[in-house]
């Protein structure tokens, strides 16, 4: 609803601002008295002092934050099993070649994985996992950069009433770190350890060919089982928003070193995102590392209304200002998702405290 009030807000603005154009056209060339007359503003002359303006500054970005869901199956590549690397161990060739078979660089972590009677060593690779969940991050405050253009049209006396194009741009960095319940898909590969004395967990054997030596192919064929597990780490969203935004302004000059300015309009964003994980999937057998990430470029609308304080200086003749302004410039939500993984930027109440100088030309 308060976007929904924004955009017809910031779509009367600007057509007001360009009504404003063309009403200042019109009276140029037919010569005949506008609205400006009977309200006794008198037009800005290429005379005028301090007809345009142009500012620079630093800008925080507050009350932004996303949210992250995960649904569905997601597949792991697993460690590198072509390699002899599982989640909880490693059965990899040896200097030796795997000499008849056997290789001395193998190593397991958990005692679990040792089975003594049936003389037989297992090693996991987590394949998969299903999960359902979801959470809501508020971001710390950015830091961006603000920067506008504007030009006045009609004053009286310490009066201004004109138009301002602005730009934003604000790097935003949100991560979710809540672990979430799942149930995890493994291969299982079977080793057979007759004949030999396996060391105590944890073991890591080296590639030397010497010490207790496994065959270096699993004695069955991997077999696949189900268990419960949890997915920790991080999952983020890397943006970088960029925001176009044009209305009508207001000037009003206490005296000759204070001032203040108001605005308000429509709004554009341009929303570069990115969505990368980081996680941990882990059971009460093994643990298996996932990362990835994809991207996507958004277009949100939203509007904006800003109020600026000015301190006015002169410095060997050249006019500059000072500024401390705040803007509340709400808009639509950015999404990204791609394969049951999704990220939302939430932007519809997101203000700004800004910072810099002006100068008026």
């Amino acid at each position: 609803m308060i976007n929904t009030r924004f955009h017809k807000l910031s779509t009367g603005c600007l057509l007001a601002c360009f009504a404003g154009f063309a009403w200042a056209a019109a009276a140029q060339t037919t010569n005949e008295p506008g609205w400006e007359s009977y309200f006794r503003l008198h037009k800005v002359t290429a005379d005028d002092d301090w007809t345009r303006h142009f500012r620079v500054g630093a800008a925080v970005g507050l009350n932004i934050s996303a949210s992250f869901n995960e649904h569905g199956l997601f597949n792991l590549s697993g460690n590198n099993v072509a390699n002899g690397i599982y989640d909880d161990g490693y059965v990899r060739e040896d200097q030796t070649g795997n000499a008849g078979g056997y290789t001395s660089y193998w190593g397991y972590n958990n005692a679990s994985q040792y089975n003594a009677a049936a003389q037989t060593l297992s090693m996991h690779s987590t394949t998969s996992y299903s999960t359902t969940g979801g959470s809501k991050d508020d971001g710390s405050p950015f830091l961006g950069f603000d920067m506008a253009y504007g030009d006045n049209l009609w004053y009286w006396r310490h009066i201004r009433i004109g138009w301002e194009l602005g730009f934003d741009l604000l790097p935003i960095t949100i991560t979710d770190n809540q672990p979430m319940s799942a149930m995890v898909s493994q291969s299982i590969y079977t080793f057979n350890t007759g004949g030999i004395v396996v060391p105590s967990a944890p073991y890591q054997g080296g590639p030397g060919g010497q010490g207790p030596l496994l065959p270096g192919t699993p004695a069955l064929s991997p077999g696949q089982t189900f268990s419960a597990g949890t997915v920790t780490g991080t999952r983020k969203l890397d943006v970088m928003l960029y925001s176009v935004k044009l209305g009508p302004s207001f000037y009003w000059d206490w005296s000759d070193h204070l001032g203040m300015s108001l605005g308000a309009g429509p709004a554009v964003g341009v929303v570069s995102v990115d969505y990368n994980y980081d996680e941990i999937v882990t059971t009460a057998s093994s643990s298996a590392h996932n990362v990835g990430g994809f991207g996507t470029t958004d277009v949100v609308f939203g509007g904006y209304v800003s109020a600026m304080l000015m301190y006015h200086f002169q410095d060997n003749g050249r006019n500059a200002d000072i500024f401390v302004g705040a803007q509340y410039m709400p808009m639509g939500d950015a999404t990204i998702s791609d394969s049951g993984r999704e990220g939302c930027l939430n932007l519809g109440g997101q203000a700004y405290v800004c910072i810099g100088m002006n100068w008026p030309f």
